[in-house]
């Protein structure tokens, strides 16, 4: 199973709007929430009803800059599902060349379920 995400940069999506730097070039959060989209692409829509997946761990590089106006697509391919933990090989590429690649997990859980634990949390039940 695989998913796939694709953005064009904008000056929205630079490290210096999103506050991760300096450089008017694809911030590295940015690429972190296309890479979730990815991973999102490739399973939500086999989930039970009631159900959604929710990160867990993200540990990826990011090692080639993209400049605004650039395409990036990144992808996620399930590589092992456990129980209720679904792990991802993931990349980003923009137009020339690979800009990042790693590994991402995702739990899967019951909405409401996981929305009551959140409501005890916060007192409001």
């Amino acid at each position: 199973m695989t998913g796939r995400a694709e953005l064009t940069v904008g000056e929205e999506h630079t490290a210096p709007r999103v506050g991760s730097g300096r450089i008017h070039v694809l911030a590295t959060p940015v690429m972190i929430n296309l890479i979730e989209a990815a991973a999102l692409e490739a399973i939500e829509r086999l989930l039970p009803e009631g159900h959604q997946s929710l990160g867990t761990v993200l540990n990826v590089r990011h090692f080639a800059a993209t400049p605004v106006g650039m395409r990036i697509v990144a992808t996620a391919e399930v590589v092992k599902v456990e129980g209720r933990n679904v792990t991802f090989k993931v990349s980003a590429a923009d137009e020339k060349e690979t800009i990042g690649d790693g590994s991402h997990e995702r739990v899967i859980v019951n909405v409401a379920r996981f929305d009551a634990r959140v409501q005890r949390k916060t007192g409001a039940t």
